[in-house]
């Protein structure tokens, strides 16, 4: 798969089918992950891979006790707006409400989910471009995924079902849930670079415009 295609394309993928994602191209998900770049090779990094459908069960339990608190604190204001659907921005989140909601229903119907821990990157430099070269690797296999970090609304339950050590210092940075898409691939609609970027100084404008995507 041609680079750009792969960068392009790799939106957030939610609505997955249940089929199992082959072991193989689970492989080859965490070698891509582990050439990313690592500050000071320090490789600071682990991956839990969970495929039983009864772990993806309990996970999900908790993922939807998250997604209510997420919507009940962090992003109160734009559901509010969002269930009026008076301007683009509201029909935008009411969009994303809709494809959360569905994998907060079918979370234990995901095949795969890709775990990530760090310790002593406190920036996040190292993982989440390891998380994205994983997340890159699975569209190359035709396999969607979406990153999420609310499950550390209930941290200390998530690594409980994990089993994860708590006395190693390592730190669950996020969850992919993977599979194989129910909707098709396409290029996300974004606010135009140059409304985003500048040039040299902070405000300067880019000088140039691009209005339209430029792949392909």
């Amino acid at each position: 798969m041609d680079v750009r295609e792969a960068l392009y394309t790799t939106r957030a993928m939610r609505r997955v089918k249940p089929d199992p994602v082959p072991e193989e191209i689970q492989l080859r998900i965490l070698d891509a992950a582990i050439r990313a770049p690592s500050g000071g090779n320090s490789q600071g990094w682990r991956f839990l891979i969970v495929d039983d459908p009864e772990q993806v069960a309990k996970i999900g339990a908790l993922y939807s006790d998250c997604i209510d608190m997420l919507w009940e604190t962090v992003y109160k204001e734009q559901v509010a707006q969002a269930s009026t659907g008076e301007t683009p921005q509201a029909q935008q989140f009411s969009r994303i409400i809709n494809s959360v909601t569905w994998a907060q229903k079918n979370f234990a119907t995901y095949p795969l989910l890709l775990f990530a821990f760090d310790k002593f990157d406190t920036t996040g430099g190292s993982i989440f471009p390891a998380v994205w070269s994983a997340m890159l690797a699975a569209r190359a296999d035709g396999v969607g995924s979406s990153l999420t970090s609310v499950l550390l609304f209930k941290n200390d339950e998530t690594l409980d079902v994990l089993d994860v050590p708590t006395d190693q210092g390592w730190r669950m940075a996020c969850c992919v849930p993977m599979g194989y898409p129910l909707g098709k691939w396409a290029t996300a609609s974004r606010l135009p670079a140059h409304e985003v970027s500048y040039r040299n100084t902070w405000g300067t404008p880019l000088g140039a415009e691009i209005n339209e995507p430029l792949w392909p």
